[in-house]
Order: structure tokens, then C-alpha cells, then sequence
């Protein structure tokens, strides 16, 4: 018998595979649907994720939802938009400050059987050095965000929304100019059950990253 939606979240609830390694013990936390259309791609919870139960449930999701040009109730909206982190539980804090990298054990045993349950996907933001690592290989997340057409329609990288990356956006400002007017014609096509728009090139005067 082919495994449903239940029956897989019913599972990663009850997984235990990292439990010794989780310093506030598992709880994953992920947000699907089989009717979803957009699919956020992260990396793991953060504390305040891990006690609400709700991804990005923090500034680096408003940040991120401001990127997108949407507000709460579409963000959780997850009849449209699926969230999918690398490490589904909160992995810990590094010695030196900042949460660690997702537990590696996380995506290979879960992610395939996640997407495989999520036929409507037409668009995935990989959000963040892990996820894009896991998804696109190695390579530089800023790069990557800056030349986000090399990887459309399937996919659009962006860097993690975190406090860090607001002196970056600063310094960058083709990313406000030009890469974030083309997420939010995205993320509205997708939203609204259209095909990508047409992204216009690059301006001539952003020819220097």
C-alpha cells in the first residue's frame, strides 16, 4: 500500500533518530500539503520555532515574508505554501554562538518521502547556505541569490533572512533592486495558480554583482 501524508507525518512525528543529539529532544516541525504550490526550503528550527511549533515563527521570517511581499495568514497558508526545513528538529548551539547545521541523519531519511507527497510543487525557494548546499551542491549562497535566473523555474535561492544578513542587503543593493521585484512576481504567479512571469534581464547597470 503506497504511504500517504498521514502516515509519513505520523512517522517523522514519532522519529527518534537524532534524540541524542537534540538538546531539547525532537520535535520536528514542518508545514505540507498535497495541494501546495510553493515550497520554502530551510534549514532548521531555532529555539522560538521549537517552542511554538510554527516555522519561521521569528524576525528572520518576517524578514523572509517581507521578501516575498506576503503577510502571516499566506505565509501559514499551507493549502499553497509547504515549509520543509534540511534538519526537521532544533539541532543545538555551536560553541561560538549560532544554532548548529542541521542534523545531517535528517534530510536523507525524510526529504524524498516529504516531496514525493507533494506532486503540485512548482517552485521552491532554497533558503540559506544548508539548504542550498543539500539541493543545488557547493557554491556561494550570495552568488547564487544575485544569479537566482540561472535557476529558474525550479528553483530560487535566497540567503537566510537572519539580523546578519541586513548589512549584506545594505551593501548589495541589486538585491532590493532586482532580485527581490522578481521573487514577489514569483511568489504571486505561484500563489495564484499561474506560470512564472517573465523575468525581464538584468539591467545593465547591475553588470557587477
Amino acid at each position: 500500500m503506497a504511504e500517504t501524508l498521514e502516515d509519513l507525518l505520523d512517522a517523522i512525528r514519532a522519529c527518534q533518530t537524532c534524540a541524542a543529539h537534540l538538546p531539547l529532544g525532537p520535535r520536528p516541525v514542518l508545514h505540507v500539503s498535497r495541494t501546495a504550490r510553493l515550497l520554502i526550503a530551510s534549514q532548521a528550527p531555532g529555539t522560538r520555532v521549537h517552542e511554538t511549533g510554527q516555522s519561521f515563527n521569528d524576525a528572520s521570517g518576517d524578514r523572509l515574508r517581507g521578501w516575498m511581499g506576503i503577510d502571516r495568514a499566506t505565509f501559514y497558508d499551507s493549502s499553497r505554501i509547504a515549509l520543509v526545513p534540511m534538519g526537521l528538529c532544533y539541532p543545538g548551539r555551536l560553541p561560538k554562538g549560532g544554532d548548529c547545521p542541521p542534523r545531517p541523519e535528517c534530510a536523507p531519511q525524510w526529504r524524498a518521502r516529504i516531496m514525493a507527497q507533494m506532486p503540485d510543487i512548482r517552485l521552491t525557494l532554497v533558503v540559506g547556505s544548508y539548504a542550498q548546499l543539500h539541493i543545488l551542491g557547493k557554491g556561494r549562497v550570495s552568488d547564487r541569490s544575485l544569479d537566482f535566473r540561472r535557476y529558474l523555474p525550479r528553483y530560487f535561492p535566497l540567503p537566510h533572512p537572519s539580523w546578519r544578513t541586513g548589512a549584506w542587503e545594505r551593501r548589495t543593493p541589486r538585491f532590493g533592486a532586482d532580485v527581490l521585484p522578481a521573487l514577489r512576481a514569483c511568489v504571486r504567479a505561484i500563489l495564484a495558480g499561474d506560470d512564472l512571469p517573465d523575468i525581464p534581464p538584468l539591467s545593465p547597470a547591475f553588470n557587477q554583482p
